[in-house]
């Protein structure tokens, strides 16, 4: 496929299980590239790191795949933590890079998050992500105080959602 076809394809967000066999090989991807791209490389079974299948299955949090042409290409989750939500393993497939997956993926977390009457989203990331950092600004996210202990985040971010 070639890229002109790449960005006229719809980009599918759904709700999937965390254990399905397209949604670990989206997790298994993003803890590879996480890996190599951590400093001090990346251990999900680290105290603090992990995020368990249960924690992203209904109704304690929500798993997302985004498709492409059928195709697993990204991946986020909506971890319910109080009144907020924290958007966690937020992945797209190199190949899918610059089309907007990402932008999708958060489009359709942070709509969930309003439809569960959640007031805040909140996510942390590694300082190795500026791609990251990048996107979560443009969509209205900011900086803020550290609100957990996670041993890979240097930056934490937040954005209160309007009702609607």
């Amino acid at each position: 496929m070639d890229d002109k076809q790449v960005g006229k394809a719809p980009i599918d967000v759904v709700l999937e299980p965390p254990g399905s066999v397209e949604a670990r090989w989206c997790l298994g991807e993003y803890f590879k590239e996480i890996a190599a791209r951590f400093e001090s490389g990346f251990d999900p079974t680290k105290h603090g790191a992990g995020v368990s299948a249960e924690e992203m299955t209904p109704p304690a949090g929500y798993f997302f795949l985004a498709r492409l042409n059928g195709r697993a290409v990204g991946c986020g989750a909506l971890k319910r933590v109080g009144e907020a939500g924290e958007i966690k393993r937020m992945w797209t497939a190199p190949s899918a890079r610059g089309i907007g997956v990402a932008r999708k993926i958060l489009a359709t977390l942070e709509a969930k998050a309003r439809d569960l009457g959640l007031d805040t989203l909140r996510l942390d990331t590694n300082r190795a992500l500026p791609e990251a950092h990048a996107l979560y600004r443009r969509e209205g996210f900011v900086e803020v105080a550290p609100f957990n202990d996670q041993p890979y985040a240097h930056l934490w971010f937040e954005k209160k959602l309007s009702r609607g």
